[in-house]
C-alpha cells in the first residue's frame, strides 16, 4: 500500500491537499509502484529559489524539484519504499499556467506526475514533447484527466 504525505511550507496548507494525495496515489498505480511512502511539499518562489540555488546552482525559481533518496526500509511484515521528496512552487505553477493557457489543475496534475516520474528513475535530455518520459507523463495525464485536485471543474473559472 501507498503512502502520500502533503506539507507546505512559506505557504498555508491548501484545502485541496488531500486531494492531491489521492491523485498522487492514483499515479503511483498508474505506474505500478507498490509500498512508496512519498513525500510532497508545497511553497512558494521563495523556497524553491533557495532549494535550486543550494542544489542545482541555479538562483531562479522553477516549477518543481525531485530529491530521490530511493531507500528501503526492511520490517518484519514488509518492505516500504522511500522514492524521495517533490518539491512544487504554486507562485510558479500559477504562472505556468498562465503562460501554457491551462487551468491551474492541469499544471498541478502534470507537476506531480512529473516529480513520480523523476523518483521512478526516468529523466529527459530536454523538454521536447518527444522525450519519452514526457510522452508517457502526457499519457498518464490524459488517463486520469476527470481526476481533479484543486476544484471539481479542473480549476476552471
Amino acid at each position: 500500500m501507498n503512502k502520500v504525505e502533503v506539507n507546505a511550507k512559506e505557504v498555508l496548507l491548501p484545502s485541496w491537499s488531500s486531494s492531491l494525495c489521492r491523485y498522487a496515489l492514483k499515479v503511483l498505480d498508474e505506474l505500478e509502484c507498490s509500498n512508496w511512502e512519498l513525500s510532497i511539499l508545497l511553497c512558494g518562489d521563495k523556497t524553491i529559489t533557495e532549494l535550486n540555488s543550494r542544489y542545482r546552482g541555479k538562483n531562479e525559481p522553477t516549477d518543481i524539484l525531485s530529491f530521490s533518496l530511493g531507500e528501503e526500509i526492511h520490517d518484519a511484515d514488509k518492505t516500504v519504499y522511500l522514492p524521495g521528496d517533490i518539491v512544487i512552487s504554486l507562485d510558479t505553477l500559477r504562472e505556468n499556467a498562465a503562460y501554457f493557457q491551462v487551468s491551474e489543475d492541469e499544471e498541478l496534475r502534470r507537476l506531480i506526475i512529473h516529480g513520480i516520474l523523476h523518483l521512478d528513475g526516468m529523466d529527459h535530455a530536454a523538454s521536447g514533447k518527444s522525450e519519452p518520459m514526457l510522452v508517457l507523463q502526457e499519457e498518464i495525464l490524459n488517463k486520469l484527466k476527470n481526476e481533479f485536485i484543486i476544484t471539481s471543474n479542473g480549476g476552471k473559472k
